[in-house]
């Protein structure tokens, strides 16, 4: 446990849902786990009691990768903890394949309507499709390849191995419901007898949905706020120019009139209360990142060179991918606030260097 982990309070401490079967975590929530088939993991799913023009049932938060062995776990839930009544409803809080991978699967298995946010549901719809050459759009593949080359990720089987990925997203999102209700910032959404509000955040995906409850101080996060991990932001190949990192901090604003016992619902690691501390926590961890890329930037850098300077542990190529979208956000972050310079070299790859060096 990090030392900054271990400042939150984790209520159900080190027990996790058993595959199959959920923890009840406040009153009619129930938290669940499924299999990611990367480094980080597993996600938390959450099974809200609902009723919806007077039947009863649940409604699901976020779904899973579309993995077989994804859908047989959802079926030992079904069976297991749904007390023999239907879903009614899938929300996915943003559009990365773990949130929305199985999200089809679930709205046609019982024939119950998508809620997401219109910028992730069109991208999601976007990436998952597959075009006449095999190629999908996204952040992996050719494009992907050749924008990490620009910013010094020149090892060649590296590189393969990312043009390789041309379908990365659709093969664990392989299609994406026709129609969606459409969720937005500050949208009031009752759940059962409880009314959820819509806090939209940015930088980490393109228009994240998380959901707080009021009536049980209850935060259902999505990526947003992690009690482990800081969230990842990335700079990608389709927005060559972006600045989340300002965004994503910024986002986090959203969450100051949270009460302080709020209990925080997390994608990812466990439950807990502190999402105070956790934010403050956030914005230090960011500020000192960025002190070391400026000091870094006293010669010129590249995004690959920034990576072993954000990164301290070997990395796979998976989660190189994504140090290489968090090291140019860190770089785009402060040359877009002026205080890096950035240049073209003759070998083709971009490079930046402190404004005053």
């Amino acid at each position: 446990m990090t030392s900054n982990e271990s400042r939150l309070e984790y209520p159900w401490k080190d027990t996790l849902p058993e595959p199959g079967h959920a923890i009840e975590v406040a009153d009619d929530v129930w938290w669940i786990r499924m299999p990611l088939p990367f480094a980080l993991d597993h996600i938390n799913l959450w099974l809200l009691r609902d009723t919806i023009d007077g039947r009863e049932g649940w409604t699901v938060v976020d779904c899973g990768v579309a993995r077989d062995e994804v859908r047989e776990r959802w079926k030992q839930v079904f069976e297991n903890v749904l007390q023999g009544l239907p879903i009614l409803r899938v929300i996915v809080t943003h559009m990365h394949p773990d949130h929305v991978g199985l999200a089809d699967w679930l709205c046609k298995h019982w024939q119950v309507p998508l809620y997401m946010t219109m910028t992730d549901y069109i991208t999601a719809r976007h990436w998952s499709h597959v075009d006449a050459t095999g190629q999908a759009a996204g952040p992996s593949g050719p494009a992907a390849a050749e924008f990490f080359a620009r910013h010094g990720l020149l090892d060649p089987d590296a590189q393969e191995q990312i043009r390789q990925r041309a379908t990365y997203y659709p093969d664990l999102v392989p299609a994406v419901p026709d129609e969606f209700v459409r969720l937005m910032h500050g949208d009031t959404l009752t759940i059962g007898d409880r009314d959820w509000r819509i806090i939209v955040g940015y930088g980490h995906a393109p228009e994240h949905a998380s959901l707080y409850c009021d009536g049980i101080h209850t935060l259902i996060s999505g990526d947003m706020l992690l009690p482990r991990i800081s969230t990842n932001v990335s700079v990608h190949n389709f927005e060559p120019e972006g600045n989340p990192l300002p965004a994503y901090l910024r986002s986090l604003d959203a969450y100051d009139d949270l009460p302080d016992d709020t209990l925080v619902l997390p994608s990812h690691g466990r439950p807990f209360r502190g999402a105070h501390l956790r934010i403050a926590q956030q914005h230090a961890h960011h500020d000192e990142r960025l002190e070391e890329v400026v000091q870094a930037c006293a010669t010129p850098h590249s995004a690959a060179d920034i990576v072993p300077v954000l990164f301290r542990r070997k990395l796979d190529l998976h989660q190189l991918t994504f140090a290489m979208g968090e090291a140019l956000a860190h770089l785009h972050a402060l040359y877009h606030d002026g205080q890096l310079q950035r240049r073209q070299d003759d070998d083709g790859v971009i490079r930046f260097v402190r404004a005053s060096a």
